[in-house]
């Protein structure tokens, strides 16, 4: 069987392999059912509804009851966040953040770490996951139907006001998470939207999520994640959009682990 090799000729990891190969996850099964799940449970109701009733008042004020419920689950699956390069983004400047898409805990990372006002643009599925999708909706997150373009635009066009005074708008461009970690091709929607608003994109790299879990997988692992600020990519600066995607796609690539190493079947400090 032929198996894709990187440019070092080191095995890829194929999609969805791997991770129940892993046996830290499978030491950390029992507190991941026992401990895990019912805090993920409890938190998501208790700071789902405090967003929620916040939101009446100050969407801003309700986003950071996000913040609290991702570092707290952060925190109790032993998941590490660290950041680096946080000076590329200026405060009070409103961006398009764009970052690839690894696995769920990016969600975790980026709501707990990134440390920016932004709205999300999720799939409308999400919007029918109790408490969870009815508070992204209360506080401002922006919902879009994949399966049908023009209703995905409107539902750009009428979050456009929202994006002001700091509050920026993330994309993640593949679209989907990555089955494998690595990065997949971009869709243009993220890209229309700045050059219609006049905003810098702000790359951010993910990187280590995808072994924590990834596609597919229900049950986290221990580990690390690296998030990287690139300095914004102004679109003006690139008339053609397929050089604005590729100026973009370089900065996000190069922070992120695209690649996911196997160097030998019994696994080493690279596995999955």
């Amino acid at each position: 069987m032929e198996l894709d090799r990187d440019s070092a000729g080191q095995v890829l990891a194929a999609p969805g392999t791997g991770a129940w190969r892993d046996p830290l996850r499978w030491l950390f099964v029992p507190w991941t059912v026992l401990v895990f799940f019912p805090f993920l449970l409890v938190t998501t109701v208790l700071w789902g509804c405090l967003a929620a009733a916040l939101s009446l008042f100050s969407q801003r004020t309700a986003f950071h009851c996000g913040t609290v419920w991702a570092k707290g689950l952060a925190w109790v699956s032993f998941v590490r966040v660290r950041v680096a390069g946080r000076e590329s983004a200026r405060p009070g400047q409103s961006y398009v953040i764009m970052t690839n898409h690894q696995g769920d805990y990016d969600v975790v990372a980026l709501y707990g770490y990134l440390h920016l006002q932004f709205r999300w643009v999720i799939k409308q599925e999400l919007r029918k996951v109790p408490v969870l999708g009815w508070a992204c909706e209360k506080i401002g997150h922006i919902f879009i139907d994949r399966s049908h373009s023009r209703r995905a635009i409107a539902s750009l066009e009428a979050a456009k006001p929202r994006l002001a005074g700091g509050v920026s708008v993330l994309f993640f461009p593949e679209g989907t998470r990555s089955p494998d970690g690595r990065l997949g091709p971009f869709k243009k929607g993220g890209f229309a939207m700045a050059r219609q608003l006049d905003l810098p994109i702000l790359p951010v790299s993910l990187a280590g999520s995808w072994t924590i879990l990834p596609k597919g997988c229900l049950f986290p692992r221990p580990g690390t994640i690296h998030l990287r600020f690139h300095p914004p990519v102004a679109p003006a600066d690139h008339p053609g959009d397929e050089a604005l995607m590729a100026a973009v796609r370089a900065a996000i690539s190069a922070g992120s682990d695209s690649t996911q190493r196997v160097e030998s079947p019994k696994g080493g400090p690279n596995a999955p």
